[in-house]
């Protein structure tokens, strides 16, 4: 294994990347060996359409297969777990589930009513805070699952930064997972480190320990290569240089990205994907572009560094599936969008930008409602939510009545809130009927919709004006984020790419649910009518059409 050779030369790869070489076409007649799925955390349609130019080694690629730059996680809750929960299901939250990173059960025995989106919330041993990592809470089969009921010797690996990344991509039947924790990478409970993931942490530690110089600004990057104070510290000129010994660092930098893409190479090694007639997929979610959109926004060189590193790690995946000779089909999309800090924002052309003022944080909302009704309780908070915006739940304790005023007092104080867009009642949301249009016309409560679970989704939903940052005040590491109902949060890109196929670039509206029907039908995995949110995209832009592929050999043979 080369894992600390790849580690340290990343940087400096980044800057000599070839460009994209113009692969022969000749369209295949057998479905892939490995799908090979890759979710970039935080990757707008934005930030793709800005650097695309910039594109020359495994985004490069890419462009040249089918293309698809507007495709949409199409429903409110822009955040990570539930956008991963999309990619493999072909399922929106409304079916997985998976209705944010974290929701509140106001009825249940734990403290704080909190429940990770990937924990296993019935083991002792299990918080919201530190979870024991399971596929519990996702309520849709992913491609793997499907792949592996249908036969039982295909392999399904996922690997990433963050768990919940690994579980929604993966599901419930994962051979091999592997997120990073406390500095190391760790697998699910009960399993112990494989020889490639010891490996792999051997050679992080090696280069957390002895730390690393400022990476490289391509030439491209100096236009964005400005301070701009967010809070009490400024961004914009970081070129992350790693202090010896700050594994927190390393995580929020390209180094992150560098290291799960050499452990993903050294699995397929290891398990031989790819290798046999039972095909196998193998998940790979890359999260720096999240970490450092969080801690810096968009628009700076730490960002420009960044993507540019992304095309180098994304080119060496592809590279060592090429040099084994392996037949894969790739597809690469988001979990999510994201805008850019409210003070850059500000200097660059949208003075409307804001940060919350605090006036829809729960305690303030419950306060407006004691104030109005009279109504309280003695134990715990009126009100739950994870932030500003999003889910509202109401205590347990209130009785059908109370709860019903409690109700009607919310929507009045959030419709009289000059950052609300949008406030919609739990009943309001079910009563919807599931959007069918195309998701770039969707309504503010189409969108609400596809991430409504009546199991899960609080009383209340509360959508901030556009521009609206739910961070009140920015610090260390927070900068900038997502979550919002806007299409700078939802509008995603979705490349596909097989040896073979005929390139073509489509810009009519997608959706991410499309991912897997489409990878389902190169497989010829027979999957029941209905049970897909989603559509089989033709990604061969020649003659012939993956969607009407005869199923005459299913992938359970």
């Amino acid at each position: 294994m080369r894992l600390p050779l790849m580690l340290l030369a990343a940087a400096a790869s980044m800057m000599i990347a070839s460009p994209a070489v113009a692969e022969p076409r000749e369209a295949p007649t057998v479905p892939p060996r490995l799908v090979v799925a890759i979710s970039v955390d935080q990757f707008s349609a934005d930030l793709f359409a800005q650097y695309r130019q910039h594109f020359t080694a495994g985004l490069g690629r890419l462009l040249t297969g089918a293309v698809f730059p507007s495709a949409f996680q199409s429903h409110a809750a822009t955040e990570t777990c539930p956008g991963h929960s999309t990619l493999l299901t072909g399922a929106r939250p409304a079916r997985t589930g998976i209705i944010a990173n974290t929701w509140f059960v106001p009825g249940i025995a734990r403290a704080d009513k909190r429940v990770y989106c990937s924990e296993d919330e019935t083991d002792p041993a299990s918080t919201s805070r530190n979870p024991v990592v399971s596929a519990r809470q996702l309520k849709a089969p992913t491609l793997g699952d499907r792949l592996k009921a249908a036969n039982r010797k295909s392999l399904n690996v996922a690997v990433s930064a963050k768990d919940r990344a690994v579980v929604m991509m993966g599901g419930h039947s994962i051979d091999a997972g592997y997120w990073w924790k406390g500095g190391a990478f760790a697998t699910l409970a009960g399993r112990a480190l494989s020889p490639a993931a010891q490996a792999a942490n051997r050679a992080t530690a090696a280069v957390i320990a002895a730390g690393a110089p400022d990476l490289p600004l391509p030439a491209w990057c100096a236009a964005r290569d400005e301070a701009v104070p967010v809070g009490a510290g400024a961004v914009g000129t970081g070129r992350f240089a790693l202090p010896a010994g700050q594994a927190d660092a390393f995580r929020v930098s390209p180094r992150m990205d560098a290291a799960t893409v050499d452990l993903a190479v050294a699995l397929v090694d290891e398990m031989k994907l790819g290798a046999d007639d039972a095909p196998d997929v193998l998940s790979v979610s890359l999260s720096a572009t999240d970490y450092i959109g969080h801690s810096v926004g968009h628009e700076g060189a730490e960002m420009c560094i960044q993507i540019a590193a992304l095309d180098t790690s994304v080119g060496r995946l592809l590279d060592a599936l090429d040099a084994r000779g392996l037949d894969y089909v790739v597809a690469l999309s988001a979990d999510h969008g994201g805008i850019d800090a409210v003070e850059r924002l500000n200097r660059q052309g949208y003075a409307a930008a804001s940060r919350a003022d605090g006036s829809l944080d729960a305690a303030s909302l419950a306060a407006a409602v004691t104030a109005t009704t009279g109504i309280a309780v003695a134990d715990g908070p009126l009100l739950y939510s994870d932030g500003v915006g999003g889910d509202y739940w109401l205590s347990a304790a209130l009785s059908p009545q109370d709860k019903a005023r409690a109700v009607a007092a919310l929507v009045e104080a959030v419709r009289a809130n000059p950052q609300a867009e949008a406030v919609f009642t739990a009943a309001e949301i079910a009563a919807a009927p599931m959007p069918a249009r195309s998701p770039q016309d969707w309504s503010l409560l189409d969108r609400a919709k596809a991430s409504f679970d009546p199991q899960r989704s609080g009383d209340i939903v509360v959508l901030l004006k556009r521009g609206v940052s739910p961070i009140r005040k920015p610090g260390p590491g927070y900068a900038a984020t997502h979550g919002s109902a806007w299409d700078y949060d939802r509008r995603v890109p979705l490349l596909f790419w097989r040896k073979g196929l005929a390139g073509f670039e489509q810009p009519a509206p997608v959706e991410t649910v499309d991912i897997a029907p489409t990878l389902a039908a190169l497989l010829r995995l027979d999957v029941p009518a209905g049970g897909f949110d989603g559509r089989c995209l033709d990604i061969d832009g020649g003659a012939g059409d993956t969607c009407a592929i005869p199923p005459r050999a299913r992938a359970g043979r």
